[in-house]
């Protein structure tokens, strides 16, 4: 709970996390409003909107060129999976698919026939797949993504002489949340920079005051600091390995539990 100070500790009635609903009941965001009978509302602060084919053609990428392609959500797969389907492309029996997690590659499903051979799964970040990339640094790689990402592996590739391209296929953009102008929430929580960026562009008036402010990452937390706001829950922590973790370590130390 890095800058969290004593008189911020403020009982918590109400939190606002920056995503989508859960659709799992069994979230864990869920049982921590029952169990400390606090109100847990959810509104992403990013939205996404796909690269028209006829900016992605401005790209010069030739998909089929490249003998494997780099997943990291499932936002790159379905607008990838799109322009394939606009530009009448399939994908050959052969193509290697390197997926940053079992989520994502259980998603891929939904487009092609998996077989293990061409598969390869990392557990959750990115640094999961180096060890794949250096096994199969002869193949030819296709990075679609977002115009903002994280530049971790673009760097890798990079730096070890990989051969690949990468393709931007949808934007990421603050939602409009117009309609939050007058709602106040104890804690806000943040899970990219652009959930930062998304605050100060629909209220570039916000002040902190009260309001708690809790990021997970490094990445966001150093965007809360950019923006001279006390950081007073951070995720993940050695004790709280995820956001809802670091919810509840706080909770029972504000409402005193």
């Amino acid at each position: 709970m890095t800058h969290s100070t004593k008189d911020r500790l403020n009982r918590v009635r109400s939190i606002l996390v920056s995503q989508p609903k859960p659709t799992d009941e069994r979230s864990p965001y869920f049982q921590l409003a029952e169990k400390y009978k606090i109100k847990i509302d959810f509104r992403p602060f990013i939205q996404v909107e796909p690269v028209p084919v006829k900016e992605f053609r401005k790209q010069k990428i030739d998909i089929l060129k490249h003998t494997a392609i780099i997943f990291t959500s499932r936002n790159a797969i379905d607008h990838f999976f799109n322009i394939c389907q606009e530009l009448k492309i399939e994908m050959p029996a052969d193509m290697k698919y390197f997926c940053i997690s079992d989520q994502t590659a259980h998603y891929l499903q939904k487009y092609i026939v998996i077989r293990k051979r061409k598969l390869f799964v990392g557990t959750r970040t990115a640094a999961d797949l180096f060890d794949y990339f250096k096994k199969h640094k002869s193949e030819k790689y296709l990075f679609p993504c977002s115009d903002i990402r994280k530049e971790d592996i673009p760097d890798y590739l990079a730096k070890n002489n990989i051969n690949y391209s990468e393709a931007i296929i949808y934007h990421t953009v603050p939602a409009d949340l117009s309609d939050l102008k007058d709602i106040k929430y104890d804690i806000l929580a943040f899970f990219s920079p652009s959930g930062i960026k998304s605050l100060y562009q629909n209220f570039p008036d916000f002040e902190q005051n009260n309001t708690r402010i809790a990021a997970f990452g490094p990445t966001t937390a150093q965007a809360v600091k950019e923006q001279h706001l006390i950081l007073d829950i951070e995720a993940p922590l050695p004790n709280a390995p995820s956001m809802t973790g670091a919810l509840e370590l706080y909770i029972k130390k504000a409402n005193k539990l």
